[in-house]
This record gives structure tokens, C-alpha cells and sequence, in this order.
């Protein structure tokens, strides 16, 4: 019974794409489809395919579709939506379909950069939840955000985001106002704690707290353990301990192998 009302719903689609494709940009054909009544399910996938742009016009301002974000999101997903009506519409989506939207590869830079923008202004009034549910699939232009969050379990969910780009994590943990809790999630991520680059932009962070620095230490290369012997503002047991495992490594000499990654 399932499969025929699959079959049943594919059908549905097929025709009313067809009707469409027949329609063109003929704006009172559209019209004309528009009034008739037609399953949500049926337009959102008919939305998934090449339509007219006239209709994808239409369609966002004809109730009901008008008034339900997520046809809206699709009509803005749609390859041959208008960059104009992308941008007016995205007002109008929930944080979610907004992070869809920044997510697809085919959405114009200048609708990606929008969304984006507004997904930074309403990240902090997000439930915790659902902050959780953005980190692990934020754009990278919206990651720096959720890294910030004071909350550990959004921390987690960022650095296991696959967006995450080692740059953009260090730029962060450089920061001034860094949480403590982000340092302390990153020397103890499974993908980041080996990181080189991380594990020396810990060091090189005063507010790192003074047990996870010091874990770092021994990991960095010797031109490395100089810069942080050197680096005024680190706490003085954190500088020695550079200076310790520098001169322990000339007196022995060159390691057989250092952790770079």
C-alpha cells in the first residue's frame, strides 16, 4: 500500500512538472495552476526540479504558499529562482531552512553572504537545542559564533562540524574573549587534539587554562617552544616550561620524530 502511494505522489509530480513546463512563463496559465488544489508534499518536490522562474515568482506570493516558510525555503533553493525573490524571501525562513540554504553550493554568493548574515544575528536568541543542532551543520561564516557559545555541548557540536576549517578554529581561540570551556573542549576533541596548529594556538592563548598549556608544551617543534618562551603576557610557569623542554631537546638533540599535525 505504501509503494502505491508512492507511486501515486511520483505521478502527481510528473504531471504537475509537466504542466508546467507546458505553462512556460505564461503568467494566467500559472495562475490558472496555482488555483487548482495540490498536495504541499507534490510541490515541494516538483520545487527539487527545473520550473519556471515566472512560477517560482508567483508561487511566493499566492496564499497559501505564500504563508509556509518551508515552500518558501524550497522556492529559494530552486536553481532558477531570481537572485531578487531569493533575497526577499529569506525574511521570512526559521534558522533551520536558513542554514539549508546557506549550505547549498548552487545558491548565489550574494543570497549565501544574506543568509548568512542573518543566521549571525539570530544565533544568540536560538534555544540551546537548536544551537546545538546549528553547530554541527553551520556554514563556516557562522561557526565563530557557535564556537563562542559559553555552552560546552555547542562547543562540541561545532568542532565536529565538517565545515570546520583549522584556520577559522585558530583565528577563534586567538581571540580576546575566548571561553574557557572552548579551551578546554578542544584539547580534549577527538579530531582537534592532535592538531598542531591548535595544540600551539592553545599555548600561545593566556586565558588556555594553565593545565591543558603545560599538556601542550612537549608537542611543539623548537622554533615554536622559543616563540612561547618569548611571548610576554603567557603565565611565567607556562614560558619556563617551553624554555625546559627546549634546552632538554638541544642537550639531547634533534627528536626522532615531532608531531606536526
Amino acid at each position: 500500500m505504501a509503494l502505491g502511494g508512492e507511486a501515486i505522489r511520483a505521478a502527481a509530480v510528473d504531471a504537475l512538472h509537466a504542466e508546467l513546463i507546458r505553462a512556460g512563463e505564461s503568467v494566467p496559465r500559472l495562475r490558472e495552476l496555482l488555483s487548482e488544489p495540490v498536495d504541499e508534499q507534490v510541490l515541494m518536490a516538483v520545487l527539487r526540479r527545473a520550473v519556471p522562474a515566472r512560477f517560482l515568482e508567483l508561487l511566493a506570493t499566492t496564499e497559501p504558499w505564500s504563508e509556509r516558510p518551508r515552500v518558501l525555503a524550497r522556492v529559494v533553493l530552486n536553481p532558477r529562482a531570481p537572485r531578487s525573490l531569493s533575497l526577499r524571501l529569506l525574511a521570512q525562513l526559521s534558522w533551520r531552512e536558513l542554514a539549508d540554504v546557506a549550505a547549498a553550493a548552487w545558491v548565489p554568493a550574494g543570497v549565501r553572504l544574506r543568509t548568512e548574515a542573518l543566521l549571525r544575528e539570530v544565533v544568540q536568541d536560538l534555544r540551546l537545542g537548536d544551537r546545538i543542532t546549528l553547530a554541527r551543520l553551520a556554514t563556516a561564516a557562522v561557526l565563530p559564533l557557535l564556537l563562542l557559545d559559553d555552552d560546552r555541548r555547542v562547543a562540541e557540536a561545532a568542532l565536529q562540524n565538517p565545515r570546520l576549517r583549522e584556520e577559522d578554529l585558530v583565528t577563534v581561540l586567538k581571540r580576546d574573549e575566548v571561553p574557557r570551556v572552548l579551551l578546554e573542549t578542544c584539547a580534549a576533541s577527538s579530531r582537534w587534539s592532535l592538531n598542531y596548529a591548535m595544540c600551539l594556538a592553545l599555548v600561545l592563548q593566556p586565558r588556555t587554562p594553565l593545565s591543558v598549556a603545560m599538556l601542550q608544551i612537549s608537542s611543539l617543534v623548537p622554533r615554536d617552544l622559543r616563540r612561547v618562551a618569548d611571548t610576554a603576557g603567557l603565565r611565567p610557569l607556562v614560558r619556563a616550561a617551553a624554555r625546559a623542554v627546549l634546552e632538554k631537546d638541544e642537550d639531547e638533540g634533534p627528536p626522532n620524530s615531532r608531531r606536526l599535525n
